[in-house]
């Protein structure tokens, strides 16, 4: 079962980080001293026994100099260490949290004996400083569990695996390299650098194998898959840490992909560190099986109880939906916001608005057109067609030089996700079929087959008449959302004067939707004429004109056709989608920007920032003090010196030193630059989804493995191999004959019970109120055995009932035996009650 932290306003738990426990000490006095710097009332009556049996403090309570690991896979504290680290205040700003603690108020005299206390207690630590060096060489030594030859090894050979496992990773390489055939052995990746590393004198390595047959496998695929969970998940916890530190984030989903027979999503989480660097970090893979409600359901299980996040902490919300997904991933944005309403539904900050706009028309036509410029993009990587579309743009313009070089340029790499994209298809519709002709008649013979193939499919799209007209109405009902998408990726003041400008847009849509006779008969004809110049004639669908016909239908007009299933359908989704993706709320947030002092400079200090405020009134540490606070803020940068420059981002505003004196106004920035659809400012977090990408591509489809593709986008997140050595000898510690029993039998208790462990996470509020109650229940939640928790809910009577080598380790010990008879006790008499 999981430790919880005692400490008032911290929720850790063993289970969601690496950081080490520590039970309330024997000693009546240093317990007593322990439990006045934690200010909790409902202690004071427990007994020193007590609290040594059923609390624990974590280690970010306590001064870094009094913890020692002594080894990789225990940490100590030092005689003298006292808790003094402690947060007393952040309920304040939070009055709704459901995981306080109640926390004593002290009177001047108990202040008195504090301070007198700590007085002492700083002189010894004091000298335990001095003494730091001396101590940690003599009586680490002494601390140090004494390790037997065999169990040394072993780590230093689990040591040796995990550094081959994480170069492996960073430098996108399979751990399998497959075989040549059945009969024939090929060795993989993984076994070839163990050799490698052995034949280059690692001695770990040699004395585990050097009696091992050449032939045969090192390291089986079952241990290859735990090394590659064990980096997976360390790694994934070294960036959780910090989200949780900075409480608020947005969920960003990327496209879907698949592997293992099955399609998955990609997590990504957007969120503000402590150095206030706004930062967009890959997570995960989740399956996509299911419809909306189970997959919201496996969203939030994964973000709560995996990850320990809450969701009543997340501000926003962008998918990256293509294709059929659209539909689903709509769904899911509305289903979550109905019960987190202010997970606001916004687009992402690394697509392009009109390209997001496009992707959410379900219509099949659209799609199609959305479906042929990704193939495109993919089909003109390679400097060879991309040398043959050059030479394609020069044939066909070559009477119009200037607007054949400007194409040139503006179909360089990437140019199918920019604004503008739908302007640049359509002057580029002539010269892209000329180039697919060439490159399927393939003179030279300087393609593939495959590539002649690929040609020829593209080719049969792009003459198709319909495909022309969909680009054509794209590219003319988009133009009116194109500078507001490019204000939305642009800086903070671009976004503030983009908010403030929806209106505009929706009254131009609105004209061209109440005008669309006119507007179509223009937009035909434009159709038309690309259409001649490129020989596609001008029919009606051959599937639609077939239904026509069996249904005995007179003539079809084709202007009409088109009118009818194209332009009004484009007109009318591009509409309603731009109202759903910037709803009155999404607004109000997005004007808050105009607490940046650019912003304010800009609108000659004439801002109403109080009038959105209700929108995150919760967030904020005072609320009612805002009015006066944001007068302040108005007032100090409108009377400022002429030599200040007026930040323009919010990056800048919270590096100010002054903003710790506006806590509102700092509260306020920290969760508006939370919002995906503010664009990241640090050049390594915007290419998350890119460097997934790039891995995706540059790894066979039948080589994707979930935890390498962790390992490979986050390369630039530490890892500690130590912890990594410590992880996997509690998890799979039969191999490891000097692993502590104790913990040994935690580990098997936690795993054997995985469904008391979820209920316990998912009734969290019980178990936190359970530990505020005098009876002692959260005493039970938080001790070693679990006896009393498990007898309290049904799923964890299955997960003690199934643990039963943590039950045997509890009562080879005293205490364990005192816990197990004292939880029998308690199990009969609630038994008898019920």
């Amino acid at each position: 079962m999981p430790n919880f932290c005692a400490a008032p306003n911290c929720t850790r738990k063993s289970t969601q980080s690496d950081l080490a426990f520590f039970r309330f000490p024997r000693d009546p006095e240093r317990c007593r001293i322990w439990v006045e710097n934690c200010r909790r009332a409902d202690l004071e009556a427990k007994t020193s026994d007590q609290l040594n049996k059923h609390y624990r403090l974590c280690a970010k309570h306590f001064d870094p100099a009094m913890v020692c690991k002594t080894s990789p896979y225990r940490t100590v504290l030092k005689d003298t260490a006292i808790p003094t680290i402690f947060d007393l205040t952040s309920h304040l700003r939070n009055p709704h949290t459901r995981h306080r603690k109640r926390i004593k108020e002290l009177t001047e005299e108990d202040l008195r004996k504090i301070k007198e206390r700590r007085l002492a207690s700083s002189v010894e630590q004091l000298a335990a400083k001095k003494d730091a060096t001396t101590e940690d060489s003599t009586g680490a030594a002494e601390d140090e569990p004494q390790l037997s030859t065999e169990g040394k090894e072993f780590r230093e050979y689990l040591r040796s695996l995990f550094e081959v496992v994480v170069m492996l990773g960073k430098q996108s390489i399979p751990l399998a390299a497959g075989k040549a055939s059945e009969a024939e052995y090929m060795s993989n990746n993984f076994q070839a650098l163990l050799d490698y590393r052995m034949n280059a004198g690692d001695e770990a390595l040699k004395r585990r194998f050097h009696a091992t047959a050449v032939n045969t496998e090192y390291v089986s695929a079952t241990q290859q898959n735990q090394l590659l969970d064990i980096c997976e998940n360390t790694v994934r916890e070294e960036m959780l840490m910090e989200v949780r530190e900075s409480r608020f984030f947005s969920l960003v989903t990327g496209d879907l992909v698949e592997f293992a027979d099955e399609k998955h999503l990609p997590l990504f989480l957007h969120f503000v560190n402590q150095h206030n660097v706004l930062r967009e970090e890959f997570l995960d893979f989740m399956s996509f099986d299911g419809d909306e409600c189970a997959l919201v359901e496996r969203l939030e299980a994964q973000l709560t109880d995996r990850w320990g996040l809450s969701m009543e902490d997340c501000r926003g919300q962008a998918h990256k939906a293509t294709g059929t997904s659209t539909t689903k991933m709509k769904a899911v944005a509305v289903l979550l916001m109905e019960k987190y309403p202010l997970a606001l539904h916004m687009p992402s900050s690394q697509m392009a608005l009109n390209v997001h706009l496009a992707n959410s028309l379900p219509f099949p036509n659209v799609q199609v057109v959305m479906e042929t410029l990704r193939r495109i993009g993919a089909f003109f990587r390679t400097p060879l067609t991309q040398d043959e579309l050059e030479k394609a743009i020069s044939t066909h313009y070559q009477k119009n030089e200037e607007k054949g070089s400007s194409l040139k340029q503006a179909c360089a790499s990437g140019w199918t996700e920019l604004h503008n994209v739908f302007d640049v298809l359509l002057d580029m519709l002539p010269p892209l079929l000329l180039c697919m002709d060439s490159i399927r008649d393939n003179g030279d013979g300087n393609f593939a087959d495959a590539v002649t193939a690929d040609a020829y499919s593209l080719t049969e799209t792009l003459s198709d008449f319909e495909i022309v007209v969909t680009v054509v109405i794209l590219k003319n009902v988009l133009t009116f959302t194109r500078a507001f998408g490019r204000n939305l990726q642009g800086e903070t003041l671009d976004v503030f004067f983009a908010a403030n400008s929806l209106t505009a847009v929706l009254h131009s849509l609105n004209e061209v939707n109440d005008n669309v006779d006119v507007y179509h008969e223009f937009w035909y004809e434009e159709a038309v004429s690309v259409a001649n110049v490129m020989e596609i004639p001008v029919t009606v669908p051959r599937l639609f004109l077939r239904k026509q016909r069996a249904a005995d239908v007179g003539e079809i007009q084709i202007e009409a056709y088109f009118k009818e299933y194209v332009t009004v359908p484009v007109i009318r989704g591009i509409m309603q989608e731009v109202e759903d993706m910037f709803s009155e709320t999404n607004l109000k947030a997005l004007k808050c920007l105009s607490l940046v002092p650019a912003v304010m400079g800009q609108m000659k200090f004439n801002t109403t920032e109080e009038n959105y405020a209700d929108v995150y009134r919760g967030d904020l540490p005072s609320p009612d003090t805002l009015l006066a606070e944001l007068h302040c803020w108005r007032i100090k940068w409108k009377h400022r010196g002429k030599e200040v420059r007026l930040p323009t981002t919010i990056h800048e505003t919270l590096q100010l030193p002054d903003v710790k004196f506006f806590p509102n106004v700092n509260a306020f920035l920290k969760v508006l630059s939370a919002l995906p659809v503010l664009k990241l400012e640090d050049s390594r977090s915007d290419k998350a989804s890119r460097r997934l990408q790039a891995h995706l591509d540059g790894v066979p489809v039948k080589r994707w493995i979930k935890s390498l593709a962790m390992l490979n986008v986050n390369t630039h997140v530490k890892h500690d191999l130590d912890v990594m050595v410590d992880k996997y000898c509690r998890l799979y510690s039969e191999e490891d004959p000097e692993a502590d029993s104790e913990e040994v039998a935690d580990a098997e208790a936690e795993a054997e019970s995985e469904e008391g462990a979820k209920a316990d996470a998912e009734s969290e509020d019980g178990a936190k109120a359970d530990a505020e109650s005098e009876d002692g229940a959260k005493a039970d939640a938080e001790s070693e055995e679990g006896a009393k928790t498990d007898a309290k809910s049904e799923e964890g009577a299955k997960a003690d009932a199934e643990s039963g080598e943590g039950a045997k380790a509890d009562a080879e010990s005293e205490e364990g035996a005192k816990a197990h008879a004292e939880s029998e006790d308690g199990a009969k008499a609630k038994a008898a009650m019920k």
